[in-house]
């Protein structure tokens, strides 16, 4: 069977709203992605003062956040700057809206 490139879209497409919401799948990473919505962006040590958890925790949500590509992280020794990736965030938004948009027009049982 031949896939049709809205067949390619739609599958690319879903793949990224699914690694999108895994990545928003835990209450800290959704903190930080609220935290760095409202700064330009932080270090490690500033989530430390804003989160009860160990450095190690919180960096290890951050991974996950920018394998998502939901953030971007950039290394100023010994730190590293953590920024929302804008065109990334604007996309999980669009996915998002358009996904929960179709879930409401349909009744359900």
């Amino acid at each position: 069977m031949k896939r049709t490139i809205q067949d390619i879209n739609y599958l690319e497409e879903t793949e990224a709203l699914a690694k999108f919401a895994k990545a928003l799948g835990h209450p800290t990473r959704i903190k930080i992605l609220n935290y760095l919505e409202n700064q330009s962006c932080c270090y490690t040590g500033d989530l430390l003062d804003v989160l009860p958890l160990a450095q190690s925790t919180i960096s290890q949500h951050l991974k996950e956040l920018k394998n998502a590509g939901l953030i971007n992280g950039e290394v100023n020794p010994p730190k590293i700057k953590y920024c929302i990736h804008q065109e990334n965030w604007q996309k999980a938004k669009t996915l998002f809206a358009s996904f929960f948009e179709k879930q409401t027009i349909k009744t359900y049982c």
